[in-house]
C-alpha cells in the first residue's frame, strides 16, 4: 500500500493546532506539519480578556516551536501566499521578525494531504470608516493594541487629574459572544484599578460602555431566554445594551446609524461579523460569499486531497439545516473527525464516514463570576439553562478542554496548578 505524506496544516488555531499534535503523537514529525505565521498560539475565545487586560497574553500564550516538540510534530513559521493542485505544492511568504529583518526566505513545501484552518477575521460589511477607526480582535496583537489604548486613554485623562473627568465612552459594535464578554470583561478591569493606588476610579463614573446590535436582541444565535438573561447582567454593570441598531458610519469621535442617531465613542471595537481571508479566494478552490471555503461532508474540498476545516470553511450540517456555525465546539469536533480520516490516509486505507456535528449548546462568560448558557441534554431530548458560577465554570472548562486535547491531562492539570499558585503574586490586571 502506498503511504501519503506528508500531511500540511495550514493554520494553528483551536482546531488546526489540536489535529497537528494529534496526528503527530501518532505518527511523527516527518509525517505531519503545522504552519502559522505567529510563533505563540493563544486559544481566541479569550482575546476579549487579553483586550481588557485581565489575562497576560505572556503568561497564557503556549510556543508552536515547544508544542511541537513535546506533540512530535514540525512547526514551520510561515504564511501561505500560493498554491499549486497539479505539482501538490504550497507556497509561502518570508517571515519577518518585529525589526522587520528575514528570520525565513521563501520557500516552496510539497504535501501529500493539505488541510486549510486559517479561521475567520472581522468583517466590516463595507461600512464608512469601520477599517480605519474601529479595533477588532481577530489576533492577539489586536488585542493587545486595544490594552494599550485603553490604559492610556484612561492613565492620561483620569489618573493624576484636578477634576471629574469625563467618562470614557467605549462603544462595542456586534452583541455576539465577543461583544458581550468584552464588555463584560472591561467592567471588571476597571473596578481593579484600584488596588494599584487609582482608588477613584470606578466603571460606574469613569466609563460609559455601549453595546450596539442591529438584531433585536444580543446573542441572537441563542435562545431568547438567555438573550434576556445576559442583557439583565450587562444592564446590571451599568453597560448601555441598544439593539436593532445598524451603524452606516465610523468616525474618530463618534459612530452613526441608519436613523442619524449619533453614539459619542472615544474606543471602538467592531464584532459584528466574520469572513474568511481574502486570500483563498487566489487559491483556485470553490469559494462563497465570505471567502470561505465550500467542503462536502467529509469535509473536503473540491480538490480530494485539499480539507478545510473551521471557520474558514462552508461545511453542510449532516442532521441539521444549513450549514455548520462558526463555533470553537465545531472546530474541535472536525479535527477529531480528520484525525480518524488522515490516519486511515497514511496506513492507505479509507475512512467512509461523514462528519457530523453535535451541538453541545452554548456558554458566554459575562465576567469572571459570571456567565449564561444552554446544554443540550443528549439523553432527554431536551435543553437545559445554567447561569452565574456554574456558567463560568463549565466555560473555563472549555479552556481546559483545549489545553488537554493538545497537552495532555496531566500536563495541562500541571498548568493549572501553578497559575493556581501564582495567582497570589500576579496582578488583577495588566498595567504595563
Amino acid at each position: 500500500m502506498e503511504t501519503i505524506t506528508p500531511i500540511v496544516i495550514v493554520g494553528g488555531g483551536a482546531g488546526g493546532l489540536e489535529l497537528a499534535a494529534k496526528l503527530g503523537r501518532k505518527h511523527g514529525a516527518e509525517q505531519v506539519y503545522l504552519i502559522d505565521r505567529e510563533t505563540d498560539h493563544i486559544w481566541k475565545p479569550s482575546l476579549h480578556e487579553v483586550a481588557a487586560g485581565t489575562l497576560d497574553i505572556h503568561r497564557e500564550g503556549l510556543s508552536y516551536f515547544m508544542l511541537a516538540r513535546d506533540c512530535n510534530f514540525t512547526f514551520i513559521l510561515g504564511t501561505l501566499t500560493g498554491l499549486d493542485k497539479d505539482s501538490k505544492q504550497i507556497h509561502l511568504a518570508e517571515a519577518l521578525n518585529e525589526a522587520g529583518q528575514q528570520l525565513f526566505p521563501k520557500r516552496t513545501l510539497n504535501y501529500g494531504t493539505l488541510v486549510i484552518a486559517v479561521g475567520s477575521k472581522s468583517n466590516f460589511f463595507n461600512t464608512t470608516g469601520a477599517e480605519q477607526y474601529a479595533i477588532t480582535l481577530d489576533a492577539t496583537a489586536q488585542a493587545e493594541n486595544f490594552r494599550l489604548k485603553l490604559l492610556h486613554a484612561l492613565t492620561s485623562n483620569v489618573v493624576g487629574s484636578s477634576h471629574e473627568p469625563k467618562p470614557l465612552q467605549i462603544t462595542i459594535v456586534g452583541g455576539g459572544a465577543t461583544g458581550v464578554e468584552l464588555a463584560a470583561e472591561l467592567t471588571e478591569a476597571i473596578a481593579s484599578f484600584h488596588f494599584y493606588g487609582v482608588n477613584h476610579l470606578t466603571p460606574e463614573r469613569h466609563l460609559s460602555i455601549t453595546l450596539l446590535e442591529g438584531a433585536d436582541r444580543i446573542l441572537a444565535a441563542l435562545p431568547p431566554e438567555l438573550s434576556a438573561r445576559a442583557t439583565r447582567l450587562l444592564q446590571s454593570r451599568h453597560i448601555r445594551v441598544c439593539t436593532g441598531v445598524r451603524v452606516t458610519e465610523v468616525q474618530a469621535a463618534q459612530l452613526i446609524d441608519s436613523e442619524g442617531n449619533v453614539y459619542p465613542s472615544d474606543l471602538c471595537v467592531w464584532a459584528a461579523g466574520i469572513q474568511a481571508p481574502l486570500f483563498l479566494r487566489d487559491l483556485g478552490l470553490e469559494t462563497n460569499r465570505m471567502n470561505q471555503l465550500m467542503v462536502n461532508a467529509r469535509l473536503e474540498t473540491m480538490d480530494p486531497f485539499i480539507y478545510a476545516m473551521g471557520d474558514c470553511a462552508q461545511a453542510p450540517w449532516m442532521g441539521g439545516e444549513g450549514y455548520l456555525p462558526a463555533r470553537a465546539q465545531v472546530a474541535h469536533q472536525q479535527a477529531s473527525y480528520l484525525y480518524k480520516v488522515l490516519s486511515a490516509r497514511l496506513r492507505g486505507e479509507h475512512h467512509p464516514a461523514e462528519f457530523k456535528y453535535k451541538d453541545y449548546g452554548s456558554l458566554v462568560a459575562v465576567g469572571h463570576t459570571k456567565g449564561v448558557g444552554s446544554l443540550m441534554g443528549v439523553l432527554s431530548g431536551k435543553s437545559w439553562f445554567v447561569e452565574g458560577l456554574v456558567a463560568r465554570t463549565m466555560y473555563m472548562s472549555l479552556h481546559l478542554m483545549h489545553h488537554a486535547a493538545v497537552m495532555g491531562v496531566m500536563r495541562t492539570f500541571s498548568i493549572v496548578l501553578g497559575r493556581l499558585l501564582l495567582k497570589r503574586s500576579a496582578p488583577r490586571i495588566k498595567l504595563h
